[in-house]
């Protein structure tokens, strides 16, 4: 199913996204490695066992790119011209191995794109949380979608 046109979005509008996911070791592994990102906080479970945590955070941008991944299939998928920015990111708790995250997106603004009269700008919030129902990540993204096409059924 694809996602939502521009026309489709409506201030106010929220999804409670049914796709949730376990964060394992390998995914925080592989996504800092991959980053080659060597903070050790992350991939070195003697090092994070003397921080206040005791034991490793997974990579805040591997949780940052969960949440929006979550959230495309609900609004979206295969509607998108692209991702205009990410801003007042915020990771209020630690994601860590195990942890299961939910999210939760709002439409916070929507407006006609000014320079492309088939697309518009959808301003989303995404919040997510872990299986305890605390709040681990939150961002605002701005999104340019396609307007609905003339031939789409609707």
């Amino acid at each position: 199913m694809p996602g939502l046109w521009f026309e489709e979005f409506s201030v106010g509008q929220t999804f409670d996204h049914p796709i949730t996911r376990t964060v394992t070791e390998m995914d925080n592994m592989l996504f800092s490695n991959m980053t080659l990102n060597p903070q050790p906080l992350h991939i070195d479970f003697h090092f994070a066992a003397s921080t206040e945590f005791g034991k490793p955070l997974v990579n805040s941008l591997f949780t940052l790119g969960l949440m929006i991944g979550i959230s495309v299939h609900d609004t979206t998928l295969k509607t998108t011209v692209a991702n205009l920015g990410m801003t007042d990111v915020n990771f209020p708790a630690p994601v860590f191995h195990g942890d299961s995250i939910r999210v939760v997106t709002s439409v916070e603004a929507i407006r006609p794109s000014k320079s492309r009269p088939d697309a518009g700008l959808v301003t989303f919030r995404h919040r997510a949380f872990n299986q305890g129902g605390q709040e681990v990540a939150n961002c605002q993204r701005v999104a340019l979608m396609r307007r609905r096409p003339a031939d789409a059924a609707g």
